[in-house]
């Protein structure tokens, strides 16, 4: 007893805090002024610093280490040259435009990275996701314009050529729109779309590296963004099936591409080019064959095999000595002209029709390349620029769309073969320019017998890695059902209804899920471990016993206007009492006692005109206090701060205190502001604690020194 009443005195002494420190804020005002001034001071290191971080190549390149590098870059700068050369072939069939754009795409982008790029890795240039987008715009635009997307219609390949040598080459009958002034053509109006829709991604990039909103990327979730590769995979993989066939189908516009195309496809079953598709399959086994042998020997190999340029030169050699096109009737990639066409302005006319379709294609080029950069920067320990790796992929599409080129993003398959090749630095995308530029100079017309079945086979192939994806889904369930589920959902709409919709729907439904997870947060009563100050959950942890006649509950998500109610129903179910319902319960026992007395004192014959007073009738608690352990709460609004008033407001009426442990400065400025402690914050003393068992040795002081008051008064 004499503890007891020890304690019960020392609880009258006021909690000990942690004090603050005032912080100087400057006002916003001033702030603004002082980086204005910066920036716009001017002096010499300052224009240094500027081009240098502009053109991070300054600073690197004097510093290259050539006989340490230069073996590494070239033999990289080569393998990956000749990867591309294909690739930038057959990536146009997705994109809907001439192969040669392909090659001037590469071209551009490579040397532009080279120049601008903080990555020492990453390779830029054609992706097959960005030509798919392209493509899909490339020929809804075109449907609009009042094209025939039949292969059959198409004009003679002269016809890209209209807009840029100020003439009309098209055949007479042929349909055709004006463009810069003169009559532009099928592939003339496709190229322009295609560089149009290119120029605003590059905008749309360069204007979120000015105003820093690289945190865009934070919403593309790694789930969401491996379950859209794979869902567009397989939209790609439709789009090229018709190719594998040689069936005549025009591309599907609008949702449900995979679906209705695959019915198309059945449908024309019958009218399969026998020769185009015993090329796929002997193309098919053959480069999956050096993809497994490749994977398999993978240390013994010391370079990637060149399989694409194997299949691509024998292929065109067997197309042109055997005339698979006049006999046969094979699909080709037809003339692909030498050189380079002349630079031309990005037709402002046609911008406003794919404004929005450049926002998706800016976001996920920003984002492959930005995670791809930061992902090798980690691996091959250097660090990268996030904002300057936005303006290099800006300006990788703004100056290439001058020069007839599509969207461009870092590629992940590339960026591979250069770090197992012994890249070092840049000076391998130079490297591999060079190559492409040697096939735009000399080796283009060559592939003019190349069959487009061909170049399918090359894109399907490639395709091996997204789709291999399915064999993570057990294990991503395993390791997070939430994640598992965002990528199934990501992958399915962005294959079955579009794209585009796709993207968005995925940001939309992790964000939901997200929302979802701090609407239904993991809550938990503690228990203390032993005769320690540590206290965990009792359903987790073994051996953990109860504080006495105190319950400690934790809430593990920030407290706000959109779980306020889940926070109150889990508090009143884990502790078993919720306070109005104890109210309602005690005024149903006071009224049954008082109508009790009535009877008894009308039964006994006294006369009191019923003025029997009966006083509430308390039902004992096995708590008289809750503690809210706030360590897992990270921000609390206004909603939040009501609910911890009428939290306390409520359990005070049913004589039980509620008092708050472990709250970080964001949460104690918001309940300051809110005057949740009283005025001048007299009540902080008591409502707050810096530990929960600190909080639960108040509380049973609190309570011992109310017992012993009690107990006096009534002595």
């Amino acid at each position: 007893m004499e503890e007891v009443t020890k304690g019960a005195e020392t609880s009258v002494a006021p909690q000990p805090l942690l004090e603050r420190q005032v912080r100087q804020r400057q006002p916003a005002v001033a702030v603004l002024k002082s980086n204005l001034k910066k920036s716009a001071t001017c002096s010499v290191p300052r224009v240094r610093s500027t081009l240098t971080g502009f053109f991070p190549v300054v600073r690197w390149l004097p510093k290259y280490k050539l006989r340490e590098y230069v073996w590494g870059d070239a033999m990289s700068g080569l393998i990956v040259g000749i990867i591309l050369v294909p690739q930038a072939i057959a990536y146009c069939l997705l994109a809907g435009v001439e192969p040669i754009y392909g090659l001037y795409t590469s071209f551009y982008a490579n040397i532009i990275y080279f120049l601008m790029g903080t990555s020492r890795h990453v390779s830029v240039g054609i992706f097959s996701l960005m030509s798919l987008m392209v493509g899909q715009v490339v020929d809804k635009e075109l449907v609009l314009a009042g094209f025939d997307l039949n292969e059959d219609s198409k004009a003679s390949g002269l016809d890209m050529y209209n807009a840029t040598i100020g003439t009309n080459l098209t055949a007479g009958n042929l349909h055709s729109v004006e463009l810069f002034g003169v009559q532009c053509g099928k592939e003339c109006y496709a190229i322009s779309i295609a560089a149009a829709l290119t120029f605003l991604a590059g905008i749309y990039q360069v204007m979120m590296a000015v105003f820093r909103l690289g945190f865009v990327s934070v919403y593309l979730s790694a789930p969401m963004l491996d379950g859209f590769a794979t869902g567009a995979s397989f939209t790609i993989l439709t789009v090229q099936a018709k190719y594998l066939l040689g069936l005549k189908i025009p591309r599907h516009q609008g949702y449900g591409t995979v679906v209705v195309t695959w019915i198309n496809i059945f449908a024309n079953i019958h009218k399969t080019n026998l020769c185009d598709l015993i090329t796929s399959a002997i193309c098919i086994s053959i480069l999956v064959a050096a993809k497994e042998i490749q994977e398999r020997y993978k240390n013994r190999l010391k370079i990637p095999l060149p399989t694409e340029l194997v299949v691509v030169a024998g292929a065109t050699l067997a197309s042109h000595f055997g005339e698979l096109n006049s006999r046969y009737s094979s699909s080709v990639s037809g003339h692909i002209p030498t050189g380079f066409s002349p630079p031309q302005v990005p037709s402002f006319s046609l911008m406003p029709r794919v404004a929005l379709d450049a926002i998706p294609l800016a976001v996920i080029s920003f984002a492959f390349t930005v995670s791809l950069s930061e992902m090798f920067a980690k691996k091959n320990g250097y660090t990268v620029r996030p904002n300057q790796e936005m303006l290099a992929i800006g300006f990788c599409n703004i100056i290439p769309s001058f020069f007839h080129c599509f969207t461009t993003s870092a590629a992940l398959a590339k960026t591979m073969v250069k770090d197992s090749t012994g890249c070092q630095t840049q000076v391998s995308s130079l490297i591999s320019a060079l190559v492409v530029l040697l096939v735009l100079l000399f080796f283009a017309p060559f592939f003019y017998s190349l069959q487009k079945c061909v170049l399918a086979c090359i894109i399907i192939v490639s395709l091996r890695g997204a789709l291999r994806k399915f064999r993570d889904v057990p294990s991503k369930w395993r390791a997070s059902r939430n994640d598992a589920v965002v990528w199934l959902v990501t992958m399915s709409t962005t294959a079955l209804i579009s794209v585009e919709m796709g993207l968005l729907f995925g940001v939309v439904f992790a964000m939901i899920c997200v929302i979802y997870k701090t609407q239904n947060p993991e809550v938990s009563l503690l228990g203390q471990v032993n005769d320690t100050d540590l206290y965990e959950d009792m359903e987790e942890y073994k051996n953990l016993l109860p504080p006495p006649r105190v319950q400690v509950f934790r809430f593990q998500a920030p407290l706000y206007y959109a779980n306020k109610e889940s926070f109150l129903k889990s508090l009143y179910r884990a502790v078993g009492v919720e306070p109005f319902l104890e109210m309602t319960k005690r005024k149903k026992a006071e009224k049954k006692a008082k109508d009790m007395s009535l009877k008894q004192a009308k039964a006994n014959g006294e006369k009191n005109n019923g003025e029997v007073m009966i006083g509430l009738v308390e039902r004992e608690l096995d708590f008289h206090t809750i503690v809210l352990d706030c360590s897992a709460i990270p921000f609390i609004d206004s909603s939040g701060m009501a609910t911890f008033k009428t939290l306390v407001k409520e359990y005070q009426e049913i004589r039980v205190s509620v008092i708050l442990a472990n709250c970080n400065t964001s949460v104690i400025d918001t309940l300051q502001k809110g005057q949740f402690f009283g005025n001048n914050d007299e009540d902080m003393s008591s409502l707050l604690f810096h530990t929960v068992h600190a909080a639960v040795l108040h509380a049973n002081r609190t309570f011992a020194a109310a017992e012993s008051r009690s107990g006096d008064s009534v002595v």
